[in-house]
């Protein structure tokens, strides 16, 4: 049997907002309204190459506000603030780019440009202000309609707090109600924990929407909870009562989480690799110009380096071993030799420690500022690093500390790195008991789940101080 959607109309659908269309119309006609009065006071009139910049501004002023969804999220002013500027700047970012590649960046005003960058940033922020004022003042004095949540736990209690704090919602919660009744246990847990009123349980369900007047509902259930939701649904469907679904996912550990949709059904993704697409190529290509220019300008230390080892120590120059990459798939990793050559005693693979017997001479100061590191530039010419990632462990210790942490092996989401947000935290070197690891892992999807260009930029700058630090060793 095929699957076919009921429906034509596709199930992934975005909230229209009066609100929000004039807000992005408003953000439309002032950046025009600057624009136009900035060409007229500096020139007198509007030529032509003005006016395509003007619609390649607005043009990529739509999809790059739709991209950080100016429009779609209701947060702090501060956050609010924030956010506008990076979608300004990166709109900036485009038109300065197209410039450059037409090679038609001399045509333009460079005191325009600056000026427009940052009137333009202004006007929009106080429009923005000005607007989250009126809407405060009209909910202030709007009906507010009244809400119940099916469910409990941190998810309802977040919930329950965005809701209530978001006076613009047109919402009041008026409290919740148990789903499991008959768990006794599970009640008994959440309660000292609970925030949100307690109306009863879903037995009572009919009885509540009565007594407190509720138009709209939010499930919030467990990922098994497919039986009570149906239940539930169809009977508030004969109610008129507006019906939610937020599916309590949280408790997984989700790794670069989306929604999507495949052929209007919509997709919950709870894991995936971020670097897919644009971003595996823009990823690719920093990682391999960037590696370049460092092999270009340290070849001489590298060269330097390789000498002093070879007449430090018998052994080779370089320690090359096996670490698991991206996707699970292992690869050889290169680093310079630090330690005396040795075999591991009765094959356990020992991390090294602060004045480990094992270094060499200069092995110890190579150690100390992670200059042993610097061969894996060619592991990242290759395409089996990163600059920036997770650092790669040994085999033998991913399958150990595999066995205590649940979700370890959710780090190889991405590339391995040569230095990583954990190793700019301090969590490198030695592990000495497992809350380090956790922590070092913690840093590591916190990383996936946030990556970006500069993310990568930032972990690169702080590198310097890091890996010359107390953890060096």
């Amino acid at each position: 049997m095929v699957f076919e959607p009921r429906s034509s109309r596709s199930l992934l659908q975005r909230r229209s907002s009066v609100s929000n269309a004039i807000q992005a119309g408003l953000d439309g006609i002032a950046v025009t309204s600057v624009a136009w009065y900035l060409i007229y006071d500096q020139f007198g009139y509007i030529t032509s190459d003005y006016v395509i910049m003007l619609l390649l501004l607005i043009g990529a002023l739509a999809v790059i506000y739709d991209h950080y969804a100016i429009y779609r999220s209701n947060v702090g002013l501060s956050v609010k603030a924030f956010r506008l500027f990076k979608a300004w700047s990166a709109t900036f970012c485009f038109l300065v780019v197209i410039a450059f590649l037409t090679k038609q960046s001399e045509t333009y005003s460079r005191l325009l440009v600056v000026q427009l960058f940052v009137i333009g940033y202004f006007v929009q922020l106080f429009l923005h202000v000005a607007m989250r004022e009126l809407q405060k003042r009209f909910t202030a004095h709007a009906r507010l309609d009244n809400a119940l949540i099916i469910g409990d736990g941190d998810l309802a209690n977040f919930l329950y707090q965005k809701i209530s704090n978001n006076p613009w919602f047109g919402e009041r919660v008026m409290g919740c109600i148990w789903v499991d009744q008959d768990d006794d246990q599970a009640r008994q847990s959440q309660e000292g924990k609970q925030r949100l009123p307690v109306l009863g349980s879903i037995a009572d369900l009919d009885q509540i929407i009565a007594q407190h007047n509720i138009r709209t509902v939010y499930l919030v259930t467990p990922l098994g909870g497919s039986a009570v939701i149906q239940d539930v649904y169809l009977k508030l469907l004969d109610k008129c009562i507006a019906v939610n679904w937020v599916p309590d996912i949280f408790s997984l550990r989700l790794i670069n989480h989306s929604v999507r949709e495949i052929a209007g059904i919509p997709v919950l993704t709870l894991s995936e690799t971020p670097l897919t697409g644009t971003s595996l190529f823009l990823k690719n290509l920093e990682d391999r110009v960037l590696a370049a220019l460092i092999l270009l300008c340290a070849s001489p230390v590298l060269l330097a380096l390789a000498v002093i080892i070879k007449l430090d120590s018998p052994g080779p120059v370089f320690f090359r071993q096996d670490r698991t990459g991206w996707t699970g798939e292992s690869f050889r990793i290169w680093k310079f030799r630090s330690m005396h050559v040795h075999q591991p005693e009765n094959g356990v693979v020992q991390q090294a420690q602060r004045n480990d017997p094992r270094l060499t001479r200069v092995g110890a100061f190579i150690r100390r500022t992670s200059l042993d590191e610097l061969p894996q530039l060619f592991n990242v010419l290759t395409g089996d690093m990163s600059l920036v990632g997770p650092r790669p462990h040994a085999l033998q210790h991913d399958t150990l500390y595999s066995q205590d942490i649940v979700d370890y092996f959710a780090r190889h989401n991405i590339k391995p790195g040569m230095t990583g947000l954990a190793q700019v935290r301090g969590y490198r070197g030695e592990t000495k008991d497992i809350e380090q690891m956790i922590q070092r892992v913690n840093s590591d999807i916190e990383y996936i789940n946030n990556w970006s260009l500069w993310l990568d930029f930032v972990i690169l700058v702080r590198t310097v101080n890091a890996f010359t630090g107390k953890q060096a060793y």
